[in-house]
């Protein structure tokens, strides 16, 4: 009796320190994963704005066999005109950028173009149907001498069954003699997530969300600018 009181009494022991040193492992396993996690996507969990000089990127991404397309929000730039009031300097815009396939999920970003949607071309997109299909077009050195050298053609197209749209852009460049094509084909899902973005995202652009007190209301940081100075497509592009 004594001796099988003890085999009891030692199982319940094993088993206790089975079940401990299992939650131990879970534990450990848990913040392992929290802390690859961290480390995988810095800044998580913080929402702090990103140090002096560096921005903060947020795209969102459709890769595709033959091209990726790339959006995100560019917001407006303020100046500052008396008594501390605020006026938009530079509207700000929803970028889009194709970059070419060159291998199996390899893409060039070198020859990468860009398209930047107005609020009212967003309107556009996001009033679109099922059936619907809509283009765009964009002369960046409109009203220049140099107006026509660079033309560029959005279209957005559903497929014949109903399952998705195809994006498509054309950029010809007499300057350099290049005439680029990119089509992304998207599902209905990823554009649903397309027009939701750009819903939330439309305010911000045209900054009516300082003027709702939803936006920091000092100056952008001159970051914005620098950027965009750095990168002459870009600039063309957003004076389109």
């Amino acid at each position: 009796m004594m001796k099988q009181a003890r085999t009891l009494l030692s199982r319940s022991l094993c088993d206790q320190s089975k079940s401990l040193f299992q939650e131990r492992v879970k534990a450990s396993t848990l913040r392992g994963f929290a802390s690859w996690s961290s480390s995988s996507t810095p800044g998580r969990g913080s929402y702090d704005a990103p140090k002096p000089g560096g921005r903060l990127f947020a795209p969102y991404s459709i890769f595709k066999g033959k091209a990726a397309l790339s959006v995100e929000p560019v917001l407006p730039s303020f100046t500052e005109i008396d008594s501390g009031n605020l006026r938009i300097d530079r509207r700000g815009s929803l970028m889009m950028t194709f970059m070419p396939a060159i291998g199996e999920r390899k893409y060039d970003w070198e020859k990468k173009q860009k398209f930047a949607l107005s609020p009212t071309e967003v309107g556009s997109l996001i009033s679109m149907g099922s059936k619907d299909s809509s283009e765009f077009f964009h002369d960046p050195s409109m009203k220049s001498s140099n107006a026509g050298q660079v033309r560029k053609s959005l279209s957005i197209k559903p497929h014949a069954d109903g399952s998705g749209y195809f994006i498509s852009l054309s950029v010809n460049n007499s300057i350099l003699k290049t005439n680029d094509y990119f089509v992304v084909p998207v599902t209905k899902a990823e554009f649903a997530v397309m027009k939701t973005a750009f819903s939330f995202a439309l305010p911000h652009i045209m900054g009516w969300n300082r003027l709702t007190g939803q936006g920091n209301t000092e100056a952008p940081p001159p970051m914005n600018v620098t950027h965009l100075k750095t990168d002459p497509q870009l600039e063309l592009e957003w004076d389109k």
